[in-house]
């Protein structure tokens, strides 16, 4: 039998008792950390994973000290590659890039629902899994790239426009003067972006952007 492990990293001490108990009850091995540095130290002396006994990183953006993204890099500069989804309360754009740019599964906003933590674990466990020859990519996400194109080819050129401002973070003010139109139609036009593509907020416009898929 698989045992999955899920590492949690995060100062929320009522989250973790909550995540801890959702997450064992549906069969995972849980061991949560408090303190970036705490987790660092016991990350980095842990066996690799083994393909019988997947591992995954469920990481905080901001705690007092070290940062999740922070602790991301201590971990790479020690060899320590494990899948990760990051979470925040705080969900803003620059740190989506980051938190995708960095090599991130996944980027959930708290508070979210059990479903679309479950989709983004399950996507860590997919990518722990060595594949035993080269392979092509797995059908859904084949088809998850392909919806993500095909929602794309809906916008008009203006709208593609904008959109390309919207992931840069750019304020709707500054939007409308470089598209040379009135805040209002840049509201408008964002609303029909998000819609079109399916984007139920900032953060989850960027992450299907980084990653070329919808999520």
């Amino acid at each position: 039998m698989t045992s999955r492990t899920i590492y949690i990293v995060d100062d929320n001490a009522e989250f973790r008792r909550s995540a801890q108990w959702w997450l064992a009850s549906a069969g995972y091995e849980v061991v949560d950390y408090a303190d970036a540095n705490d987790a660092l130290q016991a990350l980095c002396t842990l066996p690799a994973p083994r393909p019988e006994a997947p591992a995954c990183l469920l990481l905080d953006v901001r705690m007092p000290g070290m940062s999740g993204l922070d602790l991301h890099d201590r971990l790479r500069e020690r060899g320590v590659h494990l899948p990760i989804v990051y979470m925040t309360g705080h969900g803003d754009v620059p740190l989506a890039v980051q938190a995708m740019q960095k090599g991130a599964v996944s980027f959930l906003e708290k508070p979210f629902a059990d479903t679309a933590l479950e989709a983004a674990l399950q996507r860590a466990f997919d990518t722990a899994q060595p594949a035993a020859e080269p392979a092509e990519p797995a059908p859904a996400q084949d088809a998850a790239c392909v919806e993500w194109q095909q929602r794309l080819q809906r916008l008009t050129p203006r709208e593609r426009e904008l959109l390309g401002w919207v992931v840069q973070d750019k304020l709707n003010k500054t939007i409308a003067d470089l598209m040379g139109i009135s805040i209002k139609t840049v509201e408008l036009h964002r609303k029909r972006v998000m819609d079109k593509l399916g984007a139920t907020s900032a953060v989850h416009l960027m992450r299907m952007w980084v990653s070329e898929r919808v999520a």
